[in-house]
């Protein structure tokens, strides 16, 4: 990833700040300072897509995957809440070669690791990580009780949280089109709670159905407060390299607090004993499915991180909740999970909130291009007045 951005000089203590982020002449920027806005714009957009695009598929891979791979560990035998926990932060080890192969093995970039990373980044980087370890927690816990299509439309709620937070603390402007994203994702996910009870796995009692109900909420509204406020961080962010930087910060800690609980309930222990005698794969596909669950939930979450730091927290959200319908459809391909009317409704609300947002987005882009090309004409046309009467002067 180091190599899709670039490396200024080494040792210039120059920074300037332009939309949002900080460029820095010592750190590798997505953004190119340049008198012309046109060109600045054209500049930011070839540099930055490949990344956006790479940061997206790590995002979509993981989700899906991780999503199905945790229900397979739970219909298998697999029990341990904590250890379907600890594997979504445990993958920290897979962003060391990102953070400092570049620099001390490549030499592709003059930028030291964690260089400008103040005692401030840090620790909000460390509670943030604990912060999402409190999340991973009842996301497990409500997978454990509910099948993958109702964990990931209720999981989908999380955007109306996200807009009213990233509002709050981005200062996210309201418009018609995020609005009715947000109101319509909120009646799917009403219509999935009054129609839903039914749909839970055998033996399942009613009480622990709606506990892992309102812990995938809780998961949701915890993810949707970390959304706007890592878009607020990233704005003291000088690069990308520091996002990978902050988010080896954030697993370390979520690890840290995953693990205590792990030893605190033996669930260490029990992780053997479940390899060996209750996961009805066998030891070898059970280390495998938890080694798979490590890789798809770094990418998920490294995924989600690049595209916050790309674009916006709302943005971010919204293309979550869009992979939340091929989560669904994985989960009654894989699974065979009931797929009824209610989720049927549910789904296509879904799907017509994201493209409203969509379009939202597709129209003020091209309004802006429209605003762009006039200001450009307007600018050419005074130039050439002004020449015009240079000339007249010069000929008087």
């Amino acid at each position: 990833m180091e190599s899709l951005v670039q490396a200024s000089p080494k040792n210039s203590p120059k920074t300037h700040h332009h939309g949002g982020h900080h460029h820095d002449q010592n750190c590798p920027t997505l953004i190119t300072i340049n008198n012309n806005p046109s060109t600045q714009l054209s500049n930011k957009d070839k540099r930055s897509m490949p990344l956006l695009v790479i940061n997206y598929l790590c995002l979509f891979i993981g989700s899906v995957s991780s999503s199905l791979l945790s229900k397979y560990y739970f219909i298998h035998k697999g029990s341990s809440i904590w250890v379907s926990t600890w594997v979504q932060c445990a993958g920290f080890p897979l962003l060391l070669p990102f953070v400092f192969t570049p620099y001390y093995l490549l030499n592709s970039t003059q930028r030291k690791p964690f260089s400008h990373f103040t005692p401030k980044i840090l620790t909000l980087s460390i509670f943030i990580g604990l912060m999402l370890g409190l999340n991973n927690f009842l996301f497990s816990w409500g997978n454990s009780y509910l099948p993958v299509s109702t964990s990931s439309l209720l999981l989908s709620s999380q955007l109306v949280f996200n807009l009213i937070l990233s509002v709050i603390i981005v200062k996210q402007k309201i418009t018609f089109s995020n609005l009715n994203c947000v109101i319509l994702l909120t009646i799917s996910s009403v219509l999935l709670a009054l129609g839903s009870s039914h749909d839970k796995p055998p033996g399942l009692t009613r009480g622990k159905y709606f506990l892992g109900f309102f812990s995938t909420i809780g998961a949701g509204l915890l993810f949707a407060l970390y959304l706007p406020v890592m878009e607020k961080i990233y704005r003291k962010v000088y690069c990308y390299a520091m996002v990978i930087e902050m988010q080896l910060v954030m697993q370390v800690s979520a690890t840290a607090l995953a693990t205590l609980g792990m030893a605190l309930n033996g669930a260490f222990r029990e992780m053997k004993v479940e390899s060996m005698r209750v996961f009805d794969k066998g030891q070898s596909i059970y280390w495998v499915t938890v080694l798979c669950n490590v890789v798809t939930w770094q990418l998920c979450f490294m995924g989600t991180a690049g595209m916050v730091f790309l674009t916006s927290s709302l943005t971010g959200g919204i293309c979550m909740t869009a992979l939340m319908g091929m989560n669904v459809l994985g989960g009654v391909l894989v699974y065979g999970d009931e797929f009824g009317g209610v989720k049927v409704v549910s789904t296509l609300l879904c799907g017509w909130g994201f493209c409203s947002y969509a379009y939202g987005i597709y129209m003020n882009t091209k309004l802006g291009k429209e605003d762009d090309g006039d200001k450009d004409k307007e600018d050419t046309h005074q130039g050439m007045a002004m020449g015009v009467r240079s000339v007249n002067d010069s000929s008087v």
